[in-house]
């Protein structure tokens, strides 16, 4: 089984109501999830994204850079007793997501990645593991234009986001 970060945008309106009642968030969740599933939206359309097995690697990246906004585990917790995966969510208010959207446009991953050994991924044990493969801090390039398109997206319209590891 893999570890995955998870991402839903939602309205100011769905955030309290997920915040309120975490089972209908869960609902939601799913609910986006499957409409989403074939379909396979791009990500500044979609309404679910994944950073894949990526995140661990984009949050060892991001705290390097001291980013503001934890984008990867969310930054406000809710459902504290619910477990969606490896732990409960969480959540970003509309305002941190457009912090999060500024941030992650400023940093494109060419900066991100300067001066990172893979053997500092090994020794800090970043998930998945494996750093010492050819090329392997090029992967995570695609989830993370990715997250960056996503949270633009979010940001233009004024949304929260629910996250979470599944």
């Amino acid at each position: 089984m893999s570890m995955i970060g998870e991402y839903v945008r939602v309205t100011a309106a769905e955030l309290d109501r997920a915040i309120r009642d975490p089972a209908w968030a869960l609902a939601h969740v799913e609910e986006v999830r499957d409409s989403e599933g074939e379909s396979k939206p791009s990500p500044a359309g979609a309404r679910h994204f994944t950073t894949y097995k990526a995140w661990d690697l984009l949050r060892f990246l991001l705290a390097r850079a001291e980013a503001p906004v934890d984008v990867i585990f969310g930054e406000e917790p809710f459902a504290e007793g619910d477990d969606w995966g490896y732990g409960p969510p969480r959540c970003l208010r509309p305002d941190r997501v457009r912090l999060a959207a500024r941030t992650l446009r400023t940093l494109s991953y060419e900066r991100l990645v300067e001066g990172v050994d893979p053997a500092d991924l090994t020794r800090a044990e970043v998930y998945p593991l494996g750093w010492d493969e050819p090329g392997m801090l090029e992967w995570g390039r695609p989830w993370y234009d990715g997250l960056t398109r996503f949270f633009e997206a979010a940001a233009s319209a004024d949304e929260g986001m629910l996250v979470w590891l599944d």
